[in-house]
C-alpha cells in the first residue's frame, strides 16, 4: 500500500457547487486527482474499479455543466458511481465504502440527495429517468434529468423498452450512453467530436426546426423522403440511426476522456428544451491505471490491492471457492456428455464459465446483460434435446422470473439452473444478496431445487443436474470458499428428494438446507457437551421435500430446528406446511426456524451479518435453548 495521493485541487471540492466555481482549464487537473483518489480508495476497500475509472472525466463534466442535485443525475449500475460519490459530499467517508455502517458500493437514495435513484442491477436508468422527467413535466418544473447508461447495460432489453417509450412520450430527457466496450461506435476523433458539437448546437437545432416548418408547407408526398434523407445523412456521419428510430435525437460519438469535447456538447444538450436526446460517449474501462487497462475483466471488481503493482490481496483460505468447484465440475461432466452447454448473462468470469469457454468454445454462450433472454434461450436449447446449464447469480435470476415460470416450468423443460451467490454476499449488500431463490423457486410446480452444503456436495449436484431430464432443476451455492472437505474424484448422481443424516442424537434435531451445515455441526458439538444429544441432517433438496426424513426427525426428537440461509417463505415454510398437514405439530414437538429476517440486509462483513441474524453456531444453540424455555446453557443446566 502507498500513502494517500497528493490532491490539492480536489481538496478544495467537497460538493458540485465547489466544482462549478473552478475555471474550465482546471478541470483536467481535477480529473487526474479524482482518478488517483478512486484508485487509492478501492485499493483499501476493494470494490468495482474499472468502470469508475472510465467515467472520471464524464462525472466531472456532468456535475460541472448541470445543477445537481436539482438536476437529477441517475447512474445505471453502481459500478460507475465512486467518482460521483467523492464529488458529492461523501469524500470524507469514501474509505468506508462497502464496509458495515459505511457507504454503499452503489447509488442509494437513503444515502444522499445526489442519488435520486438506487442502482445495483443494470439497465434501469432510462426507465427511471423517464419517470422523473414525466413527473417533472406534470409538476411544471424545469430541471434537467440525465440518465447515464453503460458498462454493458445497453445489452438488456429493458433499456430499449424504455427508449421506445421515451421516444413516444417526447419528454425532455438526456441519456448519456457510456460506451466503454466499443461495441457500437467506430473510433472517435476530432472530426466526430466537431460533428457532435455541431449537431447539438442551438444553431443547428434551430435550422433543423426551420426545416421542419418548411417541410410542413410542402405536399405530404415529400415529408417522409426528406425526413429520411436528413436522418440518414446525419447517420452516415455520426451513427445512431437505431436511436433515431426509437425517437431520440442522437449526438456523438465523442471522446469521453476529452473535457474540451465533453463540456460544449453537454452544455448544448442542457439548453435544448424539448424531446429526448442521446449523447454517445466513448470511454476506456480502467482508464488511467495500467493494470486495469490491460485486464478490464479482472479489474472490473477487485479485492484490496497494491496500487504500485496492481497485485490483489489473495484469500489465505485453503479451500477452493464454490464458483471454481462448479466450473471444474461442469467441465468434467461435459468431457463425457457432448449435449451439455452453458449459458451466462455477461458473467463468464463471475460464474467460472470462462474456463469452460476455453475448453468448449462452441458450447458456451454469453448472452450479455440479458437474464430474461438467457433463460428462454436455455429453454429453446433444452427443447431440442441439449442440456443447458444456465449459470446466473441468485439476485440476477430474479430479473427472469417470468421466463423461469412461463418458458421453463410450465413446459417442464430440463433447464439446469446453477445459482451462484446464494445467501448473504457481504460487501455488495441488499441489491446483490441471494435471499429469495429458495422461496421463489420452491413454489413452482415441476421444479427440483437443491442446495449444496459444501463443495463436495456441489460436485454431486452438478452430476445430478446433468443426469436429470424430467424437468427443470436448480442448485444453489454461496459466494466464497468451501469448507475444506475431501473432494470426490467424480460426482455421484443423488436420489431426487432424499436428504442425509450426518450424526445421530435423541433430543434435538437440526435440519439444515445449504451451506450452514458446517455451523449446525459446530452447534451440535456444543449441544452435546451441554447434555443435549443432537441429530444433524442435511435436507439437500428444498423441493421435493424428503418427507420421510422430516417425519423421523419430528417423531424422534423433542426439538426440531430448521436452518436455511434464505428468506421468509422458503424451505422452512415447506417443512412447516408438511408438518401441519401430517398432524406432526399436534404433539409435544417444539419446532423453530432460523432464516434470514424479513428485511433487506445492508452491506457489511459476512460473518458479522451471520452473527447478527443468528445463522452461526452460537445463534443455532441459542435457538435450541429458547425452544426449551431457557435463555442460556447455564439456565438449562440449573433446570
Amino acid at each position: 500500500m502507498t500513502d494517500k495521493p497528493n490532491t490539492p485541487l480536489l481538496d478544495q471540492v467537497s460538493s458540485p457547487a465547489d466544482l462549478r466555481k473552478l475555471d474550465p482549464a482546471q478541470l483536467r487537473q481535477l480529473a487526474d486527482e479524482l482518478r488517483e483518489e478512486v484508485i487509492d480508495t478501492v485499493s483499501v476497500t476493494g470494490g468495482h474499479l474499472g468502470a469508475g475509472l472510465g467515467v472520471v472525466e464524464l462525472t466531472v463534466a456532468l456535475h460541472y455543466i448541470f445543477d445537481t442535485p436539482q438536476d437529477r443525475l441517475i447512474w445505471d449500475v453502481g459500478h460507475q458511481c465512486y467518482p460521483h460519490k467523492i464529488l458529492t459530499e461523501r469524500r470524507d467517508r469514501i474509505r468506508t465504502l462497502r464496509q458495515g455502517g459505511g457507504l454503499s458500493g452503489f447509488t442509494k437514495r437513503k444515502e444522499s440527495g445526489y442519488d435520486p435513484f438506487g442502482a445495483g442491477h443494470s439497465s434501469t436508468s432510462i426507465s427511471a429517468g423517464l419517470g422523473f422527467a414525466v413527473a417533472r413535466d406534470l409538476a411544471g418544473s424545469e430541471n434537467n434529468v440525465i440518465a447515464v447508461i453503460g458498462d454493458g447495460s445497453m445489452s438488456a432489453g429493458m433499456a430499449y423498452e424504455a427508449m421506445n417509450n421515451a421516444g413516444a412520450q417526447e419528454s425532455r430527457l438526456i441519456v448519456i450512453l457510456n460506451d466503454n466496450e466499443m461495441s457500437i461506435a467506430p473510433p472517435v476523433g476530432a472530426m466526430s467530436s466537431y460533428l457532435a458539437r455541431l449537431v447539438s448546437s442551438r444553431t443547428f437545432l434551430q435550422l433543423r426546426d426551420m426545416g421542419k416548418q418548411l417541410l410542413r408547407r410542402m405536399p405530404k408526398i415529400f415529408h417522409e423522403p426528406v425526413s429520411r434523407a436528413e436522418e440518414y445523412a446525419r447517420g452516415m456521419w455520426t451513427g445512431g440511426t437505431l436511436f433515431e428510430e426509437l425517437g431520440f435525437y442522437y449526438v456523438g460519438p465523442i471522446d469521453g476522456h476529452n473535457l474540451d469535447h465533453l463540456l460544449p456538447v453537454l452544455k448544448n444538450v442542457r439548453d435544448v428544451k424539448d424531446g429526448p436526446i442521446l449523447v454517445h460517449v466513448v470511454t476506456q474501462k480502467g482508464k488511467g491505471y495500467e493494470p486495469a487497462e490491460r485486464s478490464t475483466d479482472k479489474y472490473h471488481g477487485v479485492a484490496k490491492f497494491d496500487v504500485v503493482t496492481g497485485a490483489q490481496v489473495k484469500s489465505s483460505g485453503k479451500a477452493p471457492s464454490y464458483t471454481k468447484v462448479f466450473a471444474e465440475a461442469i467441465a468434467k461432466e461435459a468431457e463425457t456428455d457432448d449435449k451439455i452447454v452453458t449459458v451466462t448473462a455477461a458473467m463468464p468470469a463471475g460464474t467460472g464459465l470462462d474456463k469452460f469457454a476455453e475448453k468448449f468454445p462452441k458450447r458456451f454462450f454469453d448472452v450479455g446483460i440479458a437474464e430474461q433472454h438467457a433463460v428462454t434461450f436455455s429453454a429453446g436449447l433444452a427443447a431440442e434435446g441439449l442440456k443447458p446449464f444456465c449459470a446466473i447469480y441468485s439476485t440476477f435470476l430474479q430479473r427472469a422470473y417470468d421466463q423461469v415460470v412461463h418458458d421453463v416450468a410450465i413446459q417442464g423443460l430440463p433447464v439446469r439452473f446453477a445459482i451462484d451467490r446464494a445467501g448473504i454476499v457481504g460487501a455488495d449488500g441488499a441489491t446483490h444478496a441471494g435471499a429469495f431463490d429458495l422461496a421463489y423457486l420452491s413454489c413452482l410446480p415441476n421444479m427440483v431445487v437443491m442446495a449444496a452444503a459444501d463443495e463436495a456436495d456441489l460436485v454431486h449436484m452438478v452430476a445430478t443436474a446433468a443426469a436429470y431430464n424430467d424437468g427443470p432443476i436448480a442448485f444453489r451455492y454461496p459466494r466464497g470458499e468451501g469448507r475444506g472437505v475431501e473432494m470426490p474424484e467424480k460426482g455421484e448422481v443423488l436420489e431426487i428428494g432424499r436428504g442425509r443424516v450426518l450424526r445421530k442424537g435423541s433430543k434435538v434435531a437440526l435440519l439444515s438446507i445449504g451451506a450452514r451445515l458446517g455451523q449446525c455441526l459446530m452447534a451440535a458439538d456444543e449441544l452435546d457437551a451441554a447434555g443435549l444429544s443432537t441429530t444433524v441432517a442435511d435436507a439437500r433438496f428444498a423441493k421435493p421435500l424428503d418427507r420421510d426424513l422430516v417425519s423421523r426427525l419430528a417423531g424422534n426428537h423433542e426439538v426440531l430446528i430448521i436452518v436455511e440461509e434464505g428468506s421468509v417463505g422458503g424451505f422452512s415454510a415447506q417443512v412447516f406446511d408438511f408438518l401441519a398437514d401430517d398432524g406432526l405439530l399436534e404433539n409435544s414437538l417444539k419446532v423453530r426456524s432460523l432464516h434470514l429476517p424479513d428485511a433487506f440486509l445492508d452491506h457489511g462483513n459476512t460473518e458479522a451479518i451471520y452473527g447478527e441474524v443468528g445463522l452461526d453456531a452460537k445463534g443455532i444453540v441459542s435457538k435450541v435453548f429458547e425452544a426449551l424455555g431457557h435463555q442460556t446453557v447455564s439456565d438449562f443446566r440449573r433446570a
